[in-house]
């Protein structure tokens, strides 16, 4: 039986491109959470999920090649505060950090 090859991987991510609001009037992911579109676009990547190694009983947090640079201090009540909380932390970050 012959072996299916699988499609290599691409290299680079695609980029997420904002788009107008829906014809229903919700945002999209990118227009609410404009700081986490721009941070898995172009400087790294957020993890979610009850993991381990979270210190805190968080479990959402933001890296980058270099490491962790945000992690929730607390546990949140909805997936929607802790992607709100995320989106605050990564402004201040970018703001002291560039």
């Amino acid at each position: 039986m012959p072996t299916k090859k699988l499609p290599n991987k691409p290299t680079s991510r695609k980029s997420v491109t904002p788009k107008a609001t829906p014809p229903n009037g919700q945002y999209s992911f990118e227009q609410t959470y404009p700081t986490i579109t721009e941070w898995i676009n172009e400087r790294g990547w957020i993890e979610i999920g009850d993991q381990d190694d979270f210190n805190n009983g968080a479990f959402i947090r933001a890296l980058d090649p270099g490491g962790m640079v945000w992690e929730a201090e607390l546990d949140h009540s909805s997936l929607d505060d802790a992607l709100h909380d995320l989106e605050k932390g990564l402004k201040k970050w970018h703001e002291k950090n560039g």
